[in-house]
This record gives structure tokens, sequence and C-alpha cells, in this order.
């Protein structure tokens, strides 16, 4: 390993890429086995809570609460079957979704939290909210998804102009009370051109593009609503199919009509919700059409749509990169998806910019403003030939809590972890011969929260002190012949 350590930046990648991870069709997944199936982190991890606190059952899961009720559609329920988020007033921080979101920070991720709420709740709740995700660095908050359609609890508690005014509400005081967190609009936007260049319900959202930081529309090129309560047949009517090309054209009309509404500025443009339903099209026409939309994007150089979200990591139905084993929710069953997804992730226009950034001499400290503005370290590594065996060894006494780069593949190490096995960075690229490459490291906060005490700027950075590197032992022959 070389005597000399050099500064870098980690940046937006040209368009980011998010993951679900739980919701009303599948548990949430730990971090550490989703970045060993995928190979690197994401920009953020998509967690789907709800919050209908007046409501008798609360804080019970609805579906749970109501094991017995004739239910024969996923939303029948009084309030949404997400998982329940546990903080607002009188809330707890100890419970779900912070010890998730933890989880995603500490993996040098961001959270992206959805949020339905009962429209109906007083400002202390939403004040309530906004002061818990304060130590959660640079997030995103998605209030109300889908807010003109018609399924989900909170559109059938009040008008789609009240709903559109409480989401503005919430903005105001989130930004008030929680600046570290960007807000996120997700609406239908443009449906049906044919009709004309308005968005759906343009009248009644249209101040919500405004007052959000951010843009979204959720598209699924194929979905089965009517899952898990009856099965997608041909000529059924609870699915749809379109076609990638169109999925494409009605988001970026999208973008156009938000922009508009705007005065004719941008803001950031994502997909929060993104896939083709696998009980429609099949596991094979599944992976195909998320493949060629994404090989739409690189194609069309398509700066405007900065981000989309993957619906989901595993899933009870089709709409995973895995399927949950019936026999055991702990286990995926791979899709033909997945490969397709990581070949994706790992290509250039989605992986995020590192720059190079000047020599450095320890001690360093470092800072993680989050996934796309993140300085870390560079330490140049010579290998003779492919390596039998690559680890770093890190000393009792430290506490890091890095994420790794080399080879392209991302680890991550913990605070109690003292040695990192890097050999699997050479399992899927070999090296074919000699040649120089970089161990990158970066520092998420290890406990995925950001420290008050570290300055003014404390929601928007965390900072850690690098005050000495971890050994690397590299070999490039088996221990004995």
């Amino acid at each position: 390993m070389s005597d000399k350590i050099f500064k870098i930046h980690m940046g937006k990648a040209k368009c980011a890429v998010d993951l679900g991870d739980g919701s009303e069709r599948g548990e949430y997944v730990n971090q550490d086995y989703i970045l060993h199936k995928l190979g690197r982190p994401h920009r953020a991890i998509s967690l789907m809570y709800c919050y209908y606190p007046l409501d008798k059952e609360w804080p019970g899961r609805i579906s749970e609460v109501m094991k017995d009720a004739n239910v024969s559609f996923q939303w029948d329920y009084p309030y949404d079957d997400y998982f329940t988020y546990k903080g607002g007033l009188n809330g707890t921080l100890d419970d779900e979704p912070f010890t998730c979101m933890r989880d995603v920070r500490r993996h040098g991720q961001d959270v992206c939290l959805t949020l339905t709420i009962d429209p109906n709740v007083s400002d202390e709740h939403i004040i309530a909210i906004a002061k818990d995700l304060r130590t959660f660095g640079r997030m995103i908050l998605r209030i109300n998804h889908e807010a003109t359609g018609n399924w989900f609890s909170f559109t059938k508690r009040a008008s789609y102009q009240e709903i559109g005014d409480f989401f503005v509400h919430c903005c105001d005081i989130i930004h008030e009370y929680a600046p570290n967190v960007k807000t996120l609009v997700c609406i239908g936007g443009i449906e049906h051109p044919e009709n004309g260049e308005e968005m759906e319900m343009e009248k009644e959202f249209a101040k919500c593009i405004p007052a959000a930081d951010m843009w979204s529309v959720d598209k699924y090129m194929a979905l089965h609503w009517g899952w898990p309560y009856d099965v997608a047949e041909p000529g059924g009517t609870s699915h749809s199919r379109s076609t990638v090309k169109r999925t494409y054209e009605l988001t970026k009309l999208s973008y156009e009509r938000f922009k508009y509404l705007n005065g004719g500025v941008g803001k950031p443009m994502s997909m929060a919700e993104f896939n083709a339903d696998g009980d429609v099209t099949g596991a094979y026409e599944q992976a195909d059409m998320v493949k060629e939309f994404c090989d739409m994007l690189v194609e069309n150089k398509d700066e405007w749509f900065t981000s989309f979200t993957m619906y989901q990591f595993r899933d009870r139905g089709r709409l995973g990169l895995e399927i949950e084993d019936p026999n055991n929710q702990d286990v995926g069953i791979e899709q033909p998806v997945l490969s397709v997804y990581k070949d994706i992730i790992h290509s250039e226009w989605f992986y995020p910019e590192i720059k190079l950034d000047g020599e450095l001499s320890l001690p360093v400290t470092l800072r993680w403003g989050g996934s796309e503005d993140a300085e870390g370290i560079s330490i140049p590594v010579h290998f003779d030939c492919n390596p039998h065996f690559c680890e770093l060894v890190f000393d009792n006494d430290d506490d890091s809590n890095y994420m790794i780069e080399i080879n392209g593949r991302w680890f991550y190490k913990s605070p109690k972890a003292k040695t990192i096995d890097l050999m699997s960075a050479f399992y899927e690229k070999p090296l074919s011969s000699a040649c120089d490459m970089d161990i990158k490291l970066f520092a998420p906060p290890a406990t995925g929260e950001n420290d008050p005490s570290q300055g003014d700027d404390w929601q928007e950075n965390y900072y850690y002190t690098v005050k000495k590197l971890p050994k690397i032992r590299i070999l490039f022959t088996p221990v004995e012949k």
C-alpha cells in the first residue's frame, strides 16, 4: 500500500438510483444483505409508513388489528396497510421507522420516507414529525403519495383540494422545523395527453408543485393492483400493461407541465416507484422492460430525469428483485430482473461521480453530507496479479464506521468489525494482469444520526476524524501449495 493518501469527493450520478425496502407487500430487509447482493449502496432507500393517530385501531398495523375483516382489496381497511410510524406526537424514536432509518444511513445511504398522514391531524402532529427527522441528515419526505388516486385512506377523509392544501401546509412546517428534509410531491401528472396539456387534477394540486423541493410520478409499466386477492389472468380487469415508450413519454410530459406550473423553473424529477409487474409480464419480460427504460434514459442523455426508485427489493408478489419465500419471510428468491438491475446501477450513467481532490496527510476530518455530497479518502494499492487474499485489518480500538469501495464493489465496516474481506470484489471482476487501483473510504455516521454537538451545520453534515489507516493484507498465492 502506498504511503500517499488522497482526498476524494462523491457527488451526484447523472441519474440516481433508489430502492424500495418494505411496504404493504413485503418486510424490511437489512442493508448488509442488500449490499452483498447488489454490490453498491443506493442514493436512498425508500421506506413506507402511515400515520393515522386519531383512529381507535392506532398504532397497530391495520391488517393485523383487523386480520379477520372481510377485505377484498388491499386498501379496504380503515387506514393504509403500511407499517405504522411510531414517532409523532407522544411517540418514540426507539421503534420503526427510526431503527430502519439508522440502518440505512450507517450504510452510506440517504432515507426517502414515504408517509401517508391523516389530513385531519393538527399542526402539533406535523411539527412533532418534523422534529423527529432533524437528526437524519439530508433525507427526502414523500407525503401522501399518489394523491390524485382514490385508494389510500387519506383520499377518503378529505377532498382533493384539501389534500393538496394539506401537502403545501406540511411543506411549510417541515421547511421551518427540519430544514435538512426535502419534500417530494407525488401525483398523477399527465395521464391522458390526448385530453389536453393540463395534469390530472391540476386545479387542486397546482400549488403543490412550487411548494415541494422535488417532483415525482409513480409509473408501473405493468401492474396487477388486484394482488393478493385475485390472480392476473388474460382478459382480467385488475391489471394493466403499457409500453416502455409510453411510460417514458408520460413522465417527460409530466415534468414539462410541472416546470410550467413552477414559472418555467425545473426541480429534481423522479419516479418514486418504478417497475413492471411480473404478475402481468412474467419474469423475463419484466427484466427486459426495466432494461429498455433505463437504456432509453442513457441513449437520450436525459438529465431532466434525476432519479428513480426500484420498487422493491423483496416482495411477496412479483414486484421485487427477489420474491419472498412463502415458507420463510427471511429468505428471498432471486428473479431475473435482479441481475439486470445490478448491471444498470453499476453502469456509468447511474453511478455516483467520485473525483480526486488533492493529497492528504493524517489525521484528516471527513465530512458526510449524504450520498450525493461526501468527502472521503483514496488509498493507492498495487496488484501484481489477481489476489488470493485481500483484506483490511483494523486496530482493536478503531471505532470507525466506513463504506469501502474497491474494483467497483462496496463493503460496509461497522465500528465493531476489525477485519473486512475484500475478495468478493475480484470474484466477478478478476484481474487479468498487474494494475494499480484505489481503496476508497467514506465515513457516514456510525449511529445513523447526525450529532447536534458538531456545529451549526449539524443537520446537513456529519464529521469523523481518521487518525490511522487499516493495514492491508494481500497475498497473490495460496498460503500453502
